[in-house]
């Protein structure tokens, strides 16, 4: 089992939910309205006056098999549409309640 972490533009809210439930994956945890900045290019989105553009994160545990179909969606997405900002980080799961 992995654990996916996605951050990504709002304007991507309702489609990188569906990524998920096209490629199998049910659950995850979403958080809304949170700041950040790329580390490549890109214009800061922290929900301010100068900046109002803000990101949302997701967190799955995803069974082994199904990373690769959704790495592939996501990047898909982000290439389609890079001025939005899409990051995916899949890191080991050791243990799971």
């Amino acid at each position: 089992m992995k654990a996916i972490f996605i951050a990504f533009n709002q304007a991507y809210n309702e489609e990188i939910v569906d990524i998920l439930f096209s490629c199998g994956q049910r659950g995850y945890t979403k958080w809304e309205e949170i700041g950040g900045r790329g580390s490549v290019a890109g214009e800061p989105h922290l929900g301010t006056h100068a900046w109002p553009t803000q990101n949302h994160a997701l967190f799955a545990a995803v069974p082994d098999d199904l990373v690769p179909r959704i790495l592939s969606a996501l990047r898909d997405t982000d290439n389609a549409h890079q001025d939005l900002g899409l990051r995916a980080y899949v890191l080991p799961i050791e243990e799971a309640l």
